[in-house]
């Protein structure tokens, strides 16, 4: 399973539900662009110190994707198929969509335009 910004987020604070999804997956994987969209995340914030130590101890039980030129096919793929029906995305999360169809792994999020892709399946909590 890949989670998204949200859902790693959710995973550092303990959210009940969350965590209950994330107990069923057989593989975490976060992908390079959501670690970095955390990272920023917890430079602003006022717990920047416990969420480091949290990303530093658990990041070994996680699996990180990197964007390589396949996933840059697929990431182009996305963004037309989207452009095509009217419905774009953000940029970074087509890129997490790509890494979803790259690695044939559902994603854990609450944001719903992962739905509007074909062949990717959201999981929410």
């Amino acid at each position: 399973m890949i989670l998204d910004t949200n859902a790693l987020s959710a995973f550092a604070d303990g959210e009940p539900a969350a965590l209950a999804a994330i107990g069923k997956a057989q593989l975490i994987a976060i992908p390079v662009v959501v670690l970095g969209e955390y990272l920023f995340g917890i430079a602003q914030s006022r717990r920047r110190i416990e969420y480091e130590q949290w990303i530093n101890r658990n990041m070994r039980y996680c699996r990180v994707l990197d964007i390589t030129s396949e996933t840059a096919a697929r990431y182009a793929n996305v963004r037309l198929e989207l452009k095509r029906s009217g419905k774009p995305i953000p940029s970074n999360d087509a890129w997490i969509a790509a890494l979803c169809l790259q690695h044939s792994l559902p994603i854990l999020s609450h944001d719903r335009h992962f739905d509007l892709m074909k062949d990717i399946r959201r999981i929410g909590w």
